[in-house]
């Protein structure tokens, strides 16, 4: 039977995570930013996008491909937009800063529109949907992924990425939080299954000849699939033109594979939009009618075998309290991965 992996509290977490950016170049403000939302992403669940991608960053900051000290800002603006140039920074950085643009300009001007470019991979779309809750607005989040593995629908040439999208809406019982790639499994979903040896389920991926590939160590020779089929498609292509092509980042053939390139910069774009409720109506209504069609879809009959009907988000939150009392799992092989990392950087290594 195999180990339960360790288990680790999110304060060691932040602080090897801060302490190795801060290694490698980035100020002392920058290394927290991305510490905390990197851990905020595992203690949601969104293991591919938390610590798990820190030895990569730390492998592209070192090969030129990220700018560790940017100058971050607005390049175009209008009342109710920005366009925002991340000087090539790190993705949490760059997009921590758009999220709060658009959430100043959606206090006057009731809704904002914020593009991004030149900007590099900032993990879970959900993190930046949620910022403008706190300011009872609704978040749209949307971004190009930084490597192509999907092809059009009835192709097989790598021309789109996972691209996903996130929305966030306020209610008193809780925000509903949709957070999806447009393939049925995102990227880094088949990263983590290498990492820890596992298979991953039919439906994922298909290789050249249209057949199932459920090895994730030959995910090279094969495609991931889009949800919905021909929709899926047309969402990715569509979020890829939004997020992408309108901000003059990277879309399409011009996306860089981040997986295997470690120099080049990979101009992500990405666009977040605030809403403030009230420029429409009463925030306690509409979280009142938040609630009522929660309170519905959860007491729906579920089908036989099924003990409970989920809505977006709730089962991020419900990991998001257990991994807060219990410590973010740590596989063996990622373990390995960090005390690696540790002993390059001459970093303390994390603790068991």
């Amino acid at each position: 039977m195999a180990e339960s992996p360790i288990r680790l509290p999110a304060a060691p977490l932040r602080g090897f995570i801060a302490a190795a950016l801060l290694k490698v170049g980035l100020p002392p403000t920058d290394a927290a930013t991305c510490a905390e939302l990197m851990v905020r992403a595992d203690l949601y669940g969104a293991d591919g996008h938390g610590i798990f991608r820190l030895p990569q960053y730390v492998r592209r900051i070192r090969g030129g491909a990220v700018n560790v000290k940017p100058k971050v800002r607005i390049e175009r603006e209008a009342a109710g937009m920005a366009l925002v140039d991340g000087d090539n920074g790190m993705g949490h950085v760059v997009m921590s800063f758009a999220a709060r643009t658009a959430i100043e300009k959606a206090k006057t001007a009731g809704v904002a529109w914020v593009g991004v470019r030149r900007s590099n991979h900032a993990g879970p779309a959900s993190l930046y949907a949620a910022m403008p809750l706190e300011h009872d607005m609704i978040g749209l989040y949307l971004a190009v992924g930084n490597a192509n593995h999907m092809a059009p629908w009835g192709g097989i040439d790598l021309l789109l990425s996972t691209n996903p999208i996130a929305v966030a809406a306020p209610g008193n019982d809780g925000p509903i939080v949709l957070d999806m790639a447009t393939s049925v499994a995102a990227y880094g979903k088949v990263k983590t299954a290498a990492q820890r040896g596992e298979t991953m389920p039919e439906g994922w991926m298909i290789d050249h000849q249209g057949r199932p590939l459920t090895d994730p160590k030959r995910a090279d020779e094969g495609l991931l699939l889009p949800i919905g089929g021909y929709k899926g498609y047309g969402l990715a292509l569509v979020i890829g033109l939004l997020a992408g092509s309108l901000n003059g980042a990277a879309a399409g053939s011009e996306t860089i594979d981040f997986n295997a390139d470690d120099k080049t910069p990979t101009n992500t774009g990405h666009a977040i939009v605030a809403l403030s409720i009230a420029a429409f109506e009463d925030v306690d209504d509409f979280k009142r009618r938040v609630d009522k069609i929660g309170r519905e879809i959860r007491r729906s009959n579920p089908l036989p075998g099924v003990a409970r009907i989920w809505l977006p988000g709730e089962q991020s939150r419900a990991k998001f309290d257990e991994r807060t009392r219990l410590g973010v799992p740590i596989p063996d092989s990622l373990r390995a991965s960090l005390a690696k990392l540790a002993a390059e950087l001459k970093l303390d290594p994390l603790a068991s």
